[in-house]
């Protein structure tokens, strides 16, 4: 077997890739011989927007930056065929696979005849492509896999990904009858792949499953790659893979492990459009059953403010990215838009997406917009959003997104108390709806550096948010020790009541009763937190002195006052010496108060939220000696 390591059977390359001094194998077709004239420009006022039928509108910011993305390719016979120019993934190193993924993009341009593609079967595109194609084959290890950050690496993501996108590439080739040695060669390196990626000995499927979306990645691609080059011993391996990451790639709780934990934007953006494609080539339905536990899951840490605008996201608990809001209407790019193929067998899902009638109103305004299309800034191109074109949308109807809504956990009842566990990774999720509140909180063992634990999120059916944690130690919701360290950055363990009764985290419905969180980081702080009616409170005793820190999200139009009287402007910083804080907005008034004259403090940040940006995250910070009680009521 060929060792793809090496690429043009010439020792310049091996040194440029690190390699110098590798055993170097021949190309099993001889390399691409050029010319490499470059790619002729759009003509002057393309890509024109009218042109393009909405389905397809994504293509035209691409048509846009094409002959930069093709005139990049190097031409150097020590790296021909790199895609240099930084235009994807990191680093831009003729090493890292993950760079040459735009070879789909080339292809797609190259094989699809279009009124508005000047570049159908372009002579120029063809030998570029060919350059790009073989440099990422050379890629290849002898076992299969492809290097990322460095050449010796056996990337998961590298080979996951790269295989869909191979794979779409071939069929891009056997449509237009082109490179028929190269597709040849195509063939080989995909089954190479699938045969590393789906060997159930790979460390890729410890349980559990580490960075979920990758190895789902890598089944999305493998089910197109074994749709062009079937093979009935890897399909056998695919199903049972595809039953393993069921099991093991998904907690109990609902979310996919990112790595270990929850990522609202890996999950929502990444995995589940991978999912989509699995369900698009087979209508598996283990994959349907995978949708719908998410679901249940992402209702509990996706909460919609009362104005329609959008929705603010659970976003302490996302343990590799921050996402901390989605819009209720987002136009196109929309990574998420394969993931609504699950819609209609799903249709709580629906809460979630934008609407079929919404997404036709944002690409007719986009088709009138004055001007060329423009194409995206380097480093914010993806070949996914073109790579899920053809397996077309499923958005929901207004009506039934508003269906959907209705039927959200904290909007269905306004009397529940429920936690999501992965006793396994010490992780504990628990929601309290009450009649004038919801709060989200998270207890446990931290699935990563990025997570804040504790209380982190505060909503009111009228008000909307009002507390919002987020990942950094100087915008969390926490008692915060001297040396700047919040608790909610450590392990808290954490007891759990209603009433007084420990309680299980199965569902309840508390009526009268308090649920209380009792919990502690090591010796240092004690916190009782008791969620009522109308009230959260949390009752603090430490060690040292600390300071109590509550992120607010504020609005315009809200009237903030200190109880001495002192105002604190929206997007401005306010000190007093007060016992409390009063926010009205609306018709709702909130009240925060810690009993005690103290001087405080509120700082705006520059974290806002939502498109308009009207929403913006202020903190309030209550230095005190380590004894403070402090109480916020939602009236």
């Amino acid at each position: 077997m060929i060792d793809r390591r090496t690429f043009l059977g010439g020792a310049a390359s091996a040194a440029v890739l690190g390699l110098a001094g590798a055993q170097v194998a021949s190309a099993a077709v001889p390399p691409p011989a050029g010319p490499y004239p470059p790619l002729a420009p759009l003509p002057p006022g393309a890509p024109v927007r009218r042109l393009f039928t909405p389905a397809e509108q994504r293509f035209a910011p691409y048509l846009a930056i094409l002959p930069g993305l093709v005139n990049d390719v190097s031409t150097d016979p020590a790296t021909l065929g790199f895609m240099g120019g930084g235009w994807w993934r990191t680093p831009s190193e003729p090493y890292n696979a993950r760079v040459q993924e735009h070879v789909y993009t080339l292809s797609w341009f190259y094989a699809n005849r279009r009124p508005w593609n000047p570049y159908y079967l372009d002579g120029a595109l063809r030998n570029r492509l060919e350059a790009v194609l073989v440099h990422y084959l050379d890629l290849q290890h002898a076992d299969g896999s492809w290097p990322e950050y460095s050449i010796d690496e056996k990337s998961k993501a590298a080979t996951g990904f790269g295989l869909g996108y191979l794979a779409k590439t071939l069929a891009n080739l056997r449509q237009a009858r082109a490179l028929p040695a190269r597709r040849a060669e195509l063939e080989a390196s995909l089954r190479q792949g699938m045969t590393w990626f789906l060997d159930p000995a790979n460390p890729i499927w410890a349980h559990p499953i580490e960075y979920a979306n990758q190895n789902t990645s890598g089944l999305s691609s493998a089910q197109l790659a074994l749709k062009l080059t079937p093979d009935a011993g890897l399909s056998r391996k695919l199903a049972d893979r595809i039953e393993f990451l069921a099991a093991n790639g998904q907690s109990p709780a609902g979310f996919f492990y990112e790595p270990t934990g929850m990522d609202v934007n890996y999950n929502f953006e990444v995995m589940l459009p991978e999912l989509a494609e699995i369900y698009a080539l087979t209508r598996n339905r283990t994959v349907v059953e995978m949708a719908r536990k998410f679901a249940d899951w992402f209702g509990y840490n996706v909460v919609r403010e009362p104005d329609g605008s959008g929705s603010l996201t659970y976003v302490a608990t996302s343990s590799r990215t921050h996402v901390s809001y989605y819009d209720d209407v987002i136009p196109d790019p929309d990574r998420t838009n394969l993931a609504s193929l699950f819609v209609p067998e799903v249709p709580s899902l629906g809460a979630f997406f934008t609407t079929r009638e919404d997404r036709a109103e944002t690409r007719r305004r986009w088709a009138a917009t004055p001007g060329p299309a423009i194409g995206p800034a380097k480093q914010d191109t993806s070949p996914r959003i073109l790579a899920h074109v053809s397996y077309g949308e499923a958005f929901p109807s207004r009506g039934a997104k508003q269906a959907a809504i209705r039927q959200l956990p904290y909007l269905r009842s306004d009397d529940f108390a429920v936690q999501r566990r992965d006793d396994g990774l010490n992780q504990i999720y628990c929601y309290v709806r009450r009649p004038q509140l919801y709060l989200a909180g998270f207890w446990g063992t931290r699935p990563s550096t990025y997570v804040r634990g504790a209380q982190g999120l505060l909503w009111h059916p009228r008000a909307g948010m009002v507390v919002h944690s987020q990942q950094e130690d100087t915008q969390c919701w926490a008692s915060v020790l001297p040396n700047g360290s919040p608790d909610a950055r450590g392990l808290l363990d954490a007891e759990f009541f209603v009433g007084d009764r420990a309680w299980d985290g199965h569902r309840v419905q508390p009526g009268s009763a308090p649920v209380v969180v009792r919990y502690h980081l090591d010796s240092r702080i004690r916190t009782d937190l008791t969620i009522t009616r109308d009230t959260v409170s949390r009752a603090v005793q430490g060690t040292t002195p600390l300071t109590e820190q509550i992120p607010l999200v504020l609005h315009p139009g809200d009237h903030v006052t200190f109880t001495d009287g002192t105002p604190v402007a929206h997007g401005t910083n306010a000190a007093a010496t007060a016992s409390g804080l009063t926010i009205r907005r609306g018709g709702t008034t909130i009240t925060i108060g810690w009993g005690t004259q103290l001087a405080a403090t509120v700082a705006a940040t520059d974290v806002t939220f939502l498109r308009d940006g009207a929403r913006r995250l202020h903190v309030l910070r209550v230095p005190h000696p380590g004894a403070l009680s402090t109480e916020i009521r939602l009236r």
